[in-house]
């Protein structure tokens, strides 16, 4: 299709003038709107104003400039079907459009007030993109700066003519930027509702921040998507690229380290975590953590939600880690860890996680459902025991629970002293995790408490932590055989407290 006639309407004006200039020199001509016809008329390049074009003005306040008959029709029109039409109505085909976007993304992102924000919802822009990508038979749609030196190489390829293939790949692109842009405002003017149902349409869209190494798996292909309003919150100061897997842990190292005020250290493994505390200081809510399961925090990823001194990073460095994320990094400190080429040092300003959904992929679509926020409190947790615990007991006991709903179900947390000693994750019984955690903690257990993330559906798993010392279990209650359970902690001694909420983590 060769190029006679365009249109060029941008609000980012970076490199117009230049590619304006190589489609003069084509000898195309060139329509614009007000700033952009400004622009390319201050520039010395030849453009007639869409207003001169239609005979019809700009309108309130530049809201209303391309949305005219004459440019839908030359935007819209087969060259072949519509032609006497077009000739009739005055009606000139236009066989480019080059356009971007008003930054509605970025202006949400800077903090301005709903009215700004609501000014910088394209209208015009949109609707000519929709239209020179649903005619991308007869028009080519430039949507991204990025693709103005492509078009440069496909017109002076095709003595200035575009090919049906590479239009249909710019009216792809075009499509998947309204999408992504009008999900971009859905999704802010959810984040306005105070209703908190589940909204009838869940739009699910991202932009492609990164490449990543592989996948799951070195033979799976990855990239990072992101639907936030902001740039992505972690800086990378060290280290080489994120894998997928990586990322995977990152996210759940984050979740449980928000779950802390305190200084707090969490160590994740295969998306579980291995290790997990709090103390006066970072180093020692690491250490801590750390003695929980050396062994399998080799290779782990740590999140700490303090400064890392030199001190705590000559310990960090001690084995082998894939990530360490914290708030900051002195100097010194960061001449350590990048003694380890390899290490990934990452930077997160805020721990505090403020996702509102979680979604899952599943065949024929996906699953919505509202984070797990839920919090407890000592006065809120129910006794349902006739033993009693000491204060210091209570507090472990939420901490164990902070704990236990960040692993995967079946879920048990052995706690002592602010430290997770024991974590059995992922078992198809209850009974199986709660061996796992007793085994884990060892002599350790003595005096420790437990956290379930769900009922215990038989007394056994009382029984067992009793034999290893656990003086007091929280659980949410709701099991057939509560009342068995119940009896079963108080002949063993063991203070029990309800939740009233199960915590599964599938």
């Amino acid at each position: 299709m060769k190029i006679k006639r365009a249109l060029i309407s941008v609000y980012d004006k970076t490199n117009i003038t230049d590619l304006a200039s190589f489609l003069t020199q084509q000898q195309i001509e060139i329509l614009s709107t007000g700033n952009t016809y400004k622009a390319l008329s201050d520039a010395g390049i030849k453009t007639q104003e869409v207003s001169d074009y239609t005979q019809f003005p700009e309108i309130l306040g530049g809201r209303v400039k391309t949305l005219h008959p004459k440019i839908h029709g030359g935007i819209l029109c087969n060259r072949e079907k519509h032609k006497t039409e077009m000739q009739n109505l005055g009606v000139e085909p236009i066989d480019l459009l080059i356009t971007n976007l008003y930054p509605f993304r970025e202006t949400v992102s800077s903090g301005s007030n709903e009215e700004q924000i609501i000014e910088q919802i394209d209208i015009g822009g949109v609707a000519l993109i929709r239209a020179a990508a649903k005619n991308f038979r007869f028009t080519s749609v430039i949507s991204s700066i990025q693709d103005y030196e492509a078009l440069k190489a496909e017109m002076i390829k095709n003595n200035n003519e575009t090919t049906l293939e590479y239009r249909k790949h710019l009216a792809t692109k075009a499509f998947a930027l309204t999408a992504h842009y009008d999900s971009n405002i859905h999704s802010w003017f959810l984040s306005q509702s105070k209703n908190n149902e589940l909204p009838e349409f869940f739009a699910l869209y991202g932009h492609k921040v990164q490449e990543l190494r592989y996948g799951e798996n070195p033979h799976q292909k990855a990239a990072f998507y992101s639907n936030q309003f902001t740039k992505y919150p972690l800086e990378k100061i060290h280290g080489k690229e994120l894998s997928y897997n990586n990322i995977v842990d990152i996210e759940s190292a984050l979740n449980i380290i928000s779950e802390f005020e305190e200084p707090a250290a969490v160590i994740i493994k295969h998306n579980n975590p291995c290790g997990a505390a709090i103390g006066d200081n970072a180093l020692e809510a690491y250490e801590k953590a750390l003695s929980c399961d050396e062994i399998s925090s080799f290779g782990g990823i740590v999140a700490l939600n303090r400064e890392i001194d030199l001190k705590l990073a000559e310990k960090l460095n001690e084995i082998f880690l894939e990530v360490v994320i914290a708030p900051s990094v002195n100097n010194e400190a960061l001449k350590i860890l990048q003694r380890k080429k390899n290490l990934r040092v990452i930077i997160h300003k805020s721990f505090q996680q403020n996702v509102k959904y979680q979604i899952k992929n599943v065949v024929g679509g996906f699953l919505v459902q509202a984070n797990n926020n839920h919090t407890i409190k000592a006065e809120e947790m129910s006794r349902v025991t006739e033993c009693t615990t000491t204060e210091k007991e209570k507090e472990d006991l939420i901490f164990a629970w902070k704990i236990c709903k960040h692993v995967k179900s079946n879920a048990i947390v052995i706690a002592k002293d602010g430290c997770a000693i024991g974590i059995g994750a992922g078992q198809t019984s209850r009974i199986d995790s709660v061996n796992i955690a007793v085994k884990k903690a060892g002599e350790k257990c003595k005096g420790a408490v437990l956290a379930s993330d769900a009922f215990f559906p038989f007394p056994d798993s009382i029984v067992e932590s009793a034999k290893h010392g656990i003086t007091a279990i929280i659980q949410p209650g709701g099991s057939l055989k509560d009342q068995d359970v119940i009896k079963a902690a108080n002949e063993n001694k063991i203070a029990m407290f309800f939740t009233g909420v199960r915590s599964f983590f599938h």
